[in-house]
């Protein structure tokens, strides 16, 4: 029977000069569910609660059948923060010896060494020699050898190249293999989550505008090109946002196929994740 990994109820965090929520968020066993948005949109500071790092003003987390402050709950999970880093001096083989420490039993020595011949990453080599995938295959190495049921990853392929990244994304989608794995991730790299993710999940200015299916959502959304006088023609609610020129119109759409239907002689290609940030930041930006 489908079950929640991890649920978020009217969550709520308010800073300064930033406020996230009231936040309902839901996130489907054995999927994996990508978290987007622009800069300050509240992604790490979601994640942040989730994972149990910081307490919600209000509303309340659920995570793996429990709270994200259990300790034993929190030993399920694997998480990869885009801040964090390992103190410059130590090597792998002290990594693996001070997680040992903290996971006890659950820790599995031999696969935190395969997971390190996997990665190309020398155990004595000092993190301070180490590239930026080299310190992240490390920390998804750490993550991922305690046998977590769930990864929650912050921008785990930022700053990586293309051959880095390939390896990274594949090994998500070996994990995700076992029906009761599940990933969060949030990316600017929306490309990357077009190839992996189930679902999308778009937090613009605290709040999230959407949850949906990644291959849905996709035919769901078009960048229409036609005229002012054809754009006229729609019905309201179709339009999202409109940049004029002196070309034309292009506009997003929700609802593709029946524009298409509507403008037979207008151009409206499928949209990208990207496509969609970038229209609806230009519609609140107006």
């Amino acid at each position: 029977m489908p079950y929640n990994a991890a649920e978020l109820h009217g969550v709520q965090k308010v800073y300064k000069d930033f406020k996230l929520g009231p936040l309902d968020l839901t996130v489907p066993a054995g999927t994996i569910v990508g978290l987007v948005g622009e800069n300050g949109a509240g992604k790490t500071t979601t994640l942040k609660i989730l994972t149990g790092v910081n307490p919600p003003d209000g509303g309340r987390a659920e995570l793996l059948g429990g709270l994200p402050k259990d300790p034993e709950v929190r030993a399920r999970l694997g998480v990869v923060f885009e801040e964090a880093y390992f103190y410059e001096g130590m090597n792998a083989a002290h990594i693996g010896r001070s997680m040992a420490g903290i996971f006890g039993a659950r820790w599995d020595a031999g696969a935190f060494s395969g997971y390190l011949k996997r990665f190309g990453l020398e155990p004595d080599k000092k993190i301070k020699e180490y590239s930026r995938g080299m310190r992240m295959k490390l920390s998804l190495a750490t993550a991922l050898a305690h046998a977590p049921e769930m990864l929650v990853l912050d921008e785990p392929t930022a700053g990586l190249d293309p051959v880095v990244r390939g390896e990274i994304l594949d090994l998500f989608l070996e994990f995700i293999q076992d029906e009761h794995h599940t990933i969060l991730m949030s990316s600017h790299i929306t490309s990357d989550l077009e190839q992996i993710a189930d679902s999308i999940a778009y937090l613009h200015h605290g709040q999230l505008l959407f949850h949906e299916d990644k291959d849905a959502l996709m035919q769901e959304y078009g960048l229409l090109r036609c005229s002012e006088a054809d754009l006229h023609r729609l019905p309201d609610g179709m339009a999202v946002f409109t940049r004029r020129s002196t070309f034309g119109c292009e506009t997003l759409v929700k609802g593709r196929e029946a524009v298409l239907r509507l403008l037979p002689g207008t151009v409206c290609d499928p949209a990208g994740i990207d496509d969609i940030m970038r229209f609806y930041s230009g519609r609140d930006g107006q």
